[in-house]
């Protein structure tokens, strides 16, 4: 199996990382436009090989798209991170030229291949990049739906000082600031809701602190993050070319599910060898019905800016 990541920045070469490491492609070709940059990242995980273990094969390449021919997967993190104190709402005119050609170029030579997008603002280059190939909505993924319930369930395991792994917790709509909707409601420790353990004013912090952990880890860094974004879109590959079907929150094309139409936004997916094989429509309460539709409206909004581009 084959995976492309564009983008040899630090989300994308974690993503190679953490792929290569885990084996879970036998090829990975990362590709940047800046001169030697993607080879160089490339070669240096390569000589991770022999004292960790792996037997993926690692390539850069800058900016030649004939070297991603085939590739099952294509990971798309193109695109300026964002600086403290910029949204990521903030980046769309800069990114979404970037998206467009990357993605279009990729399909020339990779054409059945399977877009998982990272580039942020992701929901609207979700959007974009599905609304400017044409390509069939199950074949257009954003993966910010992954890194944010990553970020939740790490949260509730502080709060609960329990291990991250025993706790089931999901965050849908938008990747966004504002927009991302913890369910604390339906959160649990070993089949246990969290409302057991935790009060709901601690609940209430730990889904601030989630909506804001992009955010915060920008401010601590100077950039934005890099590990967590990585592992979160291997574990999404991980899933279409091992067809795992796990359910995974993602940005994804929905046609009236959750009363919501023409828009990419975070939702409960079936994840399998054919990208999204099926959008789970889990019951929602009036409360979070009415915060779905307010951040599908702030979704909706961002994509309005894409209108120039896709004419």
């Amino acid at each position: 199996m084959k995976v492309t990541i564009v983008g040899a920045g630090n989300v994308g070469a974690t993503c190679a990382d953490v792929i290569s490491y885990r084996g879970i492609a036998s090829e990975v070709v990362l590709l940047d436009i800046k001169e030697g940059f993607a080879e160089g990242k490339a070669l240096d995980i390569m000589q991770c090989a022999t004292n960790t273990g792996f037997n993926t094969h690692v390539s850069g390449v800058t900016n030649d798209y004939s070297k991603t021919a085939n590739s099952d997967v294509v990971v798309i993190t193109s695109g300026i991170p964002r600086k403290p104190g910029m949204t990521r709402e903030e980046l769309i005119g800069i990114n979404a030229g970037i998206v467009k050609t990357v993605a279009e170029n990729v399909l020339k030579y990779s054409p059945n291949t399977i877009i998982v997008m990272v580039s942020n603002p992701m929901d609207t280059m979700t959007y974009l990049a599905l609304k400017s190939t044409g390509l069939p909505k199950n074949r257009i993924i954003g993966m910010g739906g992954a890194l944010d319930s990553s970020r939740f369930r790490t949260y509730l395991s502080l709060a609960l000082d329990k291990p991250a792994n025993d706790i089931s917790a999901m965050v849908i709509g938008g990747h966004g600031d504002t927009t991302m909707i913890p369910l604390t409601r339906l959160a649990s420790y070993n089949g246990i809701p969290v409302t057991e353990f935790l009060s709901e004013e601690v609940l209430q912090k730990v889904a601030a602190d989630t909506m804001v952990g992009g955010a915060t880890l920008t401010g601590l860094l100077g950039t934005s993050a890099w590990y967590a974004p990585g592992a979160s879109v291997a574990f999404l590959v991980d899933s279409i070319l091992n067809d795992q079907k796990k359910m995974i929150a993602c940005s994804v094309f929905i046609e009236g599910e959750y009363g919501q139409n023409d828009i990419c936004i975070g939702v409960p997916c079936i994840i399998g060898k054919n990208g999204v094989e099926q959008i789970l429509e889990i019951h929602l309460n009036e409360k979070e019905k009415a915060l779905f539709a307010k951040s599908a409206d702030a979704v909706r909004s961002m994509n309005d800016a894409l209108k120039s581009i896709l004419a």
